[in-house]
């Protein structure tokens, strides 16, 4: 590593990990981002020193409020920013000779606008950062980090739990709205950067930190514009080389341009370059954010390999036929099973009705977790096989339950599945991933969906990769295969050369 890359990383440690921070534009009583951003850190439950600042001084939450960024004694490591436009200028030149090492600038009114006055102020804010303080924003949510106390503002309730993913947004609220995805399917996060304008901290630099950060695994973006094109893709290739980067890119459509441009003023750019580019340096390309977060999910949890043949095992017929025609969808290879393996899976199913070429029928959809064990058992000892997707309908437990006996939770058999699941990835070392279709979704059936995501949850702090419908789960490994499939095929070029 450079020594300048090696003194960018110490900056950007001090900035996700603060011992002092002060936060500029608080006001006793008032709701404004500045006292929010202070009531969300000490909800959040940030360790270091808080430092309020309004000229008119004093107390908020129990804390002095400093009234300039001068009178506050000894060194920081951030500041965040939170005045009206026309102030941010000033606030920021005075972190940045009080040595502030960086500023998050929640503020809006700058380049986003399409003014003249807007645009000179962010020329402004560049000018000074680029005198010696780094930054963040402006018109931006800031940085969530588990491990630095740090949170977004609409992430009072986020994890404190530091997990594998990291995410990159210009825009706040897609920020906010994929970590609370991610949440939902049991992701957990080491930085979240909502970057907004990026006048100094954007894509690329971000995306080189986080390449070399030990914590993160793998790496998620929206990218609405790149500012250096060739510096980017030069970045994109060299990270995507060892991690994978998932990256949803806002504003391809002529209407979605339009709208980046009002948005973060940035310039959505073209559809074929942006996509060859991606391709060329083996990118995860989605298109939405709770596709993003579930392309994450399996990359966290499946093996970091292709997918070249996947089982499929499931109670009834037209989930089969379902499967087939979705996998070769997304070029996934449901390859048939050998014969001696169908006869030994034959004589374990339940009979009429079952089969088993690849899906496998099992011709009920009840059929218990112990004889779908020695199923997957079976066909996980085939060669051509690397992956095993069983599919369970929940949702038929509720038909069958008997009032007054026992529970839903109790009689919906996912605690037998995760036993039977683990034997089987122990015993065949391929993973088992699971589809939980929900077709029951009347007001009186909510109950059921509880049970569904609590199982799901339950899979996946055992280590089980979940979907709720076949589409998600084979595009979601399709882009992980498709991934190491490259990685794999690229690796082979260099050694080669």
């Amino acid at each position: 590593m450079t020594d300048h890359l090696k003194n960018n990383k110490i900056q950007l440690e001090r900035i996700f990990h603060p011992k002092r921070l002060a936060v500029i534009g608080v006001s006793a009583g008032s709701m404004g981002f500045g006292s929010r951003t202070i009531e969300t850190l000490l909800h959040f439950g940030y360790q270091g020193e808080i430092c309020p600042v309004n000229p008119k001084g004093g107390t908020i939450s129990g804390l002095k409020i400093y009234k300039t960024i001068e009178e506050i004694p000894g060194d920081l490591d951030l500041a965040i920013i939170a005045v009206p436009a026309p102030l941010v200028p000033a606030a920021l030149e005075a972190c940045r000779l009080k040595g502030v090492i960086g500023a998050e600038i929640l503020s809006a009114g700058f380049k986003e606008l399409g003014t003249p006055e807007g645009r000179a102020l962010e020329e402004e804010i560049k000018s000074i950062s680029r005198k010696g303080i780094r930054v963040v924003g402006p018109n931006c949510f800031g940085i969530y980090c588990p491990t630095g106390g740090l949170t977004i503002l609409p992430g009072l309730d986020f994890s404190r739990e530091s997990g594998p993913v990291a995410f990159l947004a210009q825009s706040g609220g897609m920020a906010g709205e994929f970590v609370m995805n991610g949440s939902s399917l049991g992701l957990t996060f080491s930085k979240v950067v909502s970057f907004g304008n990026g006048v100094d901290l954007r894509e690329t630099e971000l995306l080189q930190y986080l390449g070399n950060d030990p914590g993160t695994k793998v790496i998620c973006m929206y990218i609405e514009g790149v500012e250096d094109g060739r510096a980017f893709f030069k970045v994109l290739k060299e990270v995507a080389a060892t991690k994978p980067v998932i990256i949803y890119k806002g504003g391809l459509s002529p209407a979605g341009s339009r709208a980046v441009v009002s948005h973060t003023a940035s310039l959505g750019g073209s559809r074929q370059i942006w996509e060859s580019m991606m391709r060329q340096a083996n990118a995860v390309q989605v298109n939405n954010s709770l596709e993003m977060a579930q392309a994450a999910l399996a990359s966290v949890l499946l093996p970091e390999r292709p997918v070249r043949g996947m089982a499929v095992v499931g109670g009834g017929g037209a989930l089969g036929v379902a499967a087939s025609d979705t996998a070769e969808i997304f070029g996934i290879e449901l390859p048939l099973l050998t014969p001696d393996t169908q006869k030994k899976i034959m004589a374990i199913l339940p009979k009429p009705g079952s089969s088993a070429t690849n899906p496998v029928d099992a011709a009920n959809p009840g059929v218990p977790p112990e004889i779908l064990k020695e199923v997957l058992l079976k066909s996980g000892e085939e060669k051509t096989i690397d992956l095993q997707l069983l599919i369970q309908l929940l949702y038929i437990y509720k038909s069958i339950l008997r009032r007054g006996e026992i529970t839903l939770d109790e009689a919906t058999p996912y605690r037998g599945l995760i036993k039977a699941i683990g034997e089987v990835e122990g015993k065949t070392d391929k993973p088992v991933v699971l589809v939980l279709p929900n077709s029951r979704r009347e007001l009186e059936d909510l109950d059921l969906e509880e049970v569904r995501r609590r199982a799901g949850r339950v899979f996946f702090e055992n280590g089980i990769l979940t979907f709720e419908n076949l589409n998600d789960a084979f595009r979601s490994i399709a882009h992980v295969s498709r991934y190491y499939s490259r990685r794999e095929a690229r690796e082979a070029v260099t050694l080669a050369a």
